[in-house]
């Protein structure tokens, strides 16, 4: 498949119905064009995430990557902890998504790719649990118990790293950061016709919360020291560390 073939066109044309979004095959193909032209600083997170994976990660214990798409991130931390011996679990609920992850090279022994849904996941013994643009596609109430579940799965000193599209509580700063993002994606080689349709596509699918409602759910729940360590625009990365 020619680089051409992976090209993000999926919304280029006017569709005369808009469908909610899904991660089917045809996104899986293109979506690792897709999130990188959608994400202000992906890459960035992605490094970061490496970052983390090498500070954290404790002989012995489990990484969760759940939500993983394409495992970029779980091929990263593999590469982090190389002289680690520890267990990476990548968990996407969509089967086009893991066919994709399990082509990797390092997809035999470094990696363990799962098709379930995250939220029937067994959690333990984690040092690091990465959610990167994961838990803004479930539904608000059903985030909470997610984020329990993984606090009582992780050991002591283990972190979350979670990045997410937060939504804003003042409507100026609302206004401005979206005007700032769709002209980033635009940057990035994007129509007027594809940022509509795909923003269309995304409605009820992709609910956002604001950066005050992550924070305050991470301190209740029982996270100890909580971080904001990344913004691009409307896109936020917290660590939420375990004591």
């Amino acid at each position: 498949m020619s680089d051409d073939d992976n090209r993000d066109r999926i919304f280029s044309r006017r569709l005369s119905e808009v469908k909610a979004f899904e991660f089917n095959t045809t996104v899986a193909s293109v979506f690792q064009d897709m999130i990188s032209r959608s994400v202000p600083g992906y890459s960035l997170l992605l490094r970061m995430i490496g970052l983390y994976a090498d500070i954290f990660v404790t002989p012995g214990s489990r990484v969760f990557d759940l939500g993983c798409s394409l495992g970029e991130a779980s091929l990263i931390i593999a590469d982090q902890t190389t002289d680690i011996d520890c267990r990476i679990l990548a968990v996407d609920n969509s089967q086009a998504m893991i066919e994709k992850c399990k082509q990797h090279r390092l997809s035999a022994g470094a990696i363990e790719w799962r098709c379930v849904d995250i939220r029937q996941t067994p959690l333990d013994n984690a040092s690091m649990v990465v959610l990167n643009l994961t838990l803004q596609f479930l539904q608000p109430e059903e985030r909470r118990g997610l984020l329990e579940n993984i606090y009582a799965g992780l050991n002591s000193g283990g972190v979350l790293v979670l990045s997410e599209k937060v939504a804003f509580e003042d409507k100026t700063e609302s206004k401005r950061m979206t005007q700032l993002y769709q002209g980033f994606k635009k940057t990035m080689g994007y129509s007027d016709l594809e940022i509509s349709q795909k923003r269309n596509a995304l409605e009820n699918v992709l609910i956002p919360d604001s950066e005050q409602q992550h924070l305050q759910r991470l301190e209740s729940i029982g996270f100890d020291e909580i971080y904001q360590c990344f913004r691009g625009f409307n896109f936020v990365s917290f660590l939420a560390i375990k004591a």
